[in-house]
C-alpha cells in the first residue's frame, strides 16, 4: 500500500502566504530577468527599478496634471458610488425576483439582458442619455455591478430554508418582518459574495469609463500614458489598479467575516 506523500498527513505544511509571496517573487525575479537580458526592449518591458522610480515619480510629481493620488481618489470615487447605487437598485430588484412571480416575469429579463453585455457596448448609449460628465462613468460602472447583486440577492433569498419561513409566521411574523428579520439576515452571505463579485467586475469596467472626457483617474492616467509609449507609467498604474482591487477585496472579506462569520468556510484554513 502506498505511504501518503510528505505534507499529507503531520507533515511540513507551507502556509499558503508563504506559496503566495514566493510566486510573487518568482514572478518579479522573470520580469527583472527578461529586462535585464534585453528579451523585450525596453520601451515596451522597462525594468522594475524603472517602474519603481516612475510610481515614486506619481506619487511626488504626478501624472496629467495629477498627482497618484488624486488618480486613485477619482476613481475609488467612482467605484463606490457606482456600488451604492448598484446596492440600492439590486438588493430590492433581487427581493422582488425571488418572492413575487410577477416581479420575477418582469424584472427576470432585463437583467438576463444586460449581465452578458460589455460595458463598452452600451457606453456609446449612456454617454447620449446622461452625457459626457461624471454621471455617466458612475452610471456604465453601477450597470456593470448590478446583475452579481440582482442574481446573488435572489439566489440567497430563494436558499432560506422553509422551516425559517415557516417558523417565523408561526409566531405571527408580518411579511416586512419576514422581510427584514428574516430572509434579508438569511440571504445577507449570497449578498455579500455579490458585492464581491460586482467590485471586480466594476473596478475593470472603470478604465474603460475613464475613457471618455475624464481629466483623472486610474484609466485616465493609464490611456494617456499608453498613448505617448510611456510604458514604466503603463505598468505603474496597472500595478496600483491590481493592488487597490486586492484591497478592496480583503475588505469584503473582513466585512464578510465580521458580519456573517458562519459563512466563511475557509476561515480556519
Amino acid at each position: 500500500m502506498p505511504r501518503p506523500a510528505a505534507g499529507a498527513r503531520g507533515g511540513l505544511r507551507v502556509p499558503t502566504l508563504a506559496i503566495s509571496l514566493l510566486t510573487g517573487a518568482a514572478l518579479i525575479a522573470s520580469w527583472w530577468l527578461a529586462a535585464a537580458f534585453a528579451v523585450v526592449s525596453p520601451v515596451f518591458l522597462p525594468s522594475p527599478a524603472v517602474v519603481a522610480t516612475s510610481f515614486w515619480s506619481l506619487v511626488t510629481t504626478g501624472f496629467v496634471d495629477s498627482t497618484l493620488l488624486q488618480h486613485l481618489a477619482a476613481s475609488l470615487g467612482r467605484v463606490l458610488a457606482a456600488l451604492a447605487a448598484a446596492l440600492i437598485i439590486g438588493v430590492p430588484v433581487g427581493l422582488l425576483i425571488a418572492i413575487s412571480r410577477v416581479g420575477r416575469g418582469i424584472l427576470d429579463p432585463i437583467v438576463e439582458f444586460l449581465r452578458p453585455l460589455p460595458p463598452l457596448a452600451y457606453l456609446p448609449l449612456i454617454i447620449i442619455w446622461v452625457g459626457i460628465g461624471e454621471a455617466s462613468k458612475v452610471t456604465v460602472i453601477a450597470l456593470s455591478m448590478l446583475p452579481p447583486i440582482i442574481l446573488s440577492t435572489s439566489a440567497g433569498v430563494r436558499g432560506v430554508p422553509r422551516d425559517f419561513v415557516n417558523a417565523a409566521r408561526a409566531f405571527g411574523a408580518t411579511r416586512r418582518q419576514l422581510l427584514a428579520r428574516v430572509l434579508l439576515p438569511a440571504a445577507l452571505p449570497s449578498i455579500l459574495t455579490g458585492m464581491r463579485i460586482a467590485l471586480g467586475t466594476g473596478w475593470s469596467t472603470l478604465v474603460a469609463a475613464e475613457l471618455v472626457a475624464a481629466t483623472r483617474g486610474l484609466g485616465f492616467m493609464i490611456q494617456s500614458a499608453a498613448q505617448f509609449l510611456v510604458t514604466d507609467i503603463v505598468i505603474a498604474g496597472i500595478l496600483v489598479i491590481a493592488a487597490v482591487a486586492f484591497a478592496l477585496e480583503w475588505l469584503a472579506r473582513f466585512i464578510e467575516r465580521r458580519f456573517v462569520p458562519w459563512a466563511d468556510p475557509g476561515r480556519n484554513r
